[in-house]
């Protein structure tokens, strides 16, 4: 196995591109444990600890620019008012040593629909910057996830910079552990409002093939909060229409029998999630004065 060690991105993407079956490392924490346990042996790794710029993270007027390298403790600490779905779901990955290593990048490389950030990056709408020799482009948090453990990236791409919209309403994140710390979740599930375009946005882990969104179960909830003028009104959400959302969110899943919990499970938690998050974010919303009646 031969180590690659750029200087500087523009020495990254060249290695890359000479060798696209490099695995990049960072953090490490998911490839090193994947070569300890020899569940894979690469024939490059190419470190990118060396690249400041991954490391580096700006905070625009509607847009939070991430680098792909920024530790989930720079998250939690510096950027909580502007994306707090994310600075939640950082808050249960593993441990403070992971956390201070770690990075969103990390969670996208690998894929694995039990990534921590997942959820949280799918319900606040993010974009991917990947870039190659060839040029830059930007993939939709949608579109990024292709299969188990697969994502995107062309062999020769590196990802850069997540791009994630400024928290305009409550975000909300919950994960399912067999245990409190260092452990992979059981399900998770995150929930973003967006009332400047009046929606409402989710994310599920670890209970399908890859992180989802809960399609129908926004669409539903949308029409719902559209046509009572609950965005406007302030009003509490009824038990109904939670109940629906929670059980529309469930449905979307598609979990398996695993080790760490059964399909039904997964199902029954992700329903639990979404009933409980919708209540706590609707009731930030409501007290926090952008209603009409929180204005009156």
């Amino acid at each position: 196995m031969d180590f690659l060690r750029p200087a500087t991105w523009e020495e990254a993407l060249a290695a890359k591109a000479e060798h696209p079956t490099a695995v990049p490392l960072s953090g490490g924490t998911d490839v090193m444990v994947e070569i300890n346990f020899d569940h894979r042996r690469p024939e490059y790794l190419l470190d990118l600890n060396r690249i400041e710029l991954l490391r580096e993270w700006e905070v625009g007027e509607e847009n939070v620019r991430l680098g792909a390298a920024v530790p989930y403790t720079q998250i939690m600490e510096n950027l909580r008012a502007e994306l707090p779905g994310l600075a939640l779901a950082s808050h249960t990955v593993a441990s403070p040593q992971i956390r201070n290593r770690g990075g969103v990048g990390g969670n996208l490389g690998t894929a694995s629909p039990a990534g921590d950030a997942h959820p949280a990056l799918l319900a606040a709408g993010a974009e991917v910057e990947v870039e190659s020799v060839r040029g830059n482009r930007f993939i939709p948090i949608d579109e990024f996830y292709t299969g188990v453990k697969r994502n995107a990236l062309q062999p020769d791409e590196l990802i850069k910079t997540v791009h994630i919209k400024k928290a305009d309403g409550p975000q909300q994140y919950s994960k399912v552990g067999t245990r409190n710390a260092m452990v992979i979740a059981v399900c998770a599930f995150g929930l973003a409002l967006h009332p400047e375009t009046r929606t409402v946005r989710t994310g599920i882990g670890s209970a399908a093939p890859t992180p989802i969104r809960a399609k129908e179960a926004e669409a539903f909830l949308n029409a719902a909060l559209e046509e009572g003028g609950f965005w406007d009104n302030g009003k509490i959400i009824t038990p109904s229409i939670a109940k629906q959302f929670a059980d529309l969110c469930s449905g979307a899943a598609n979990p398996i029998d695993d080790v760490r919990g059964t399909a039904k499970y997964r199902r029954h938690a992700v329903g639990i999630m979404a009933r409980r998050q919708l209540g706590w974010t609707w009731e930030h919303y409501r007290g926090s004065g952008r209603t009409l009646e929180g204005a009156a």
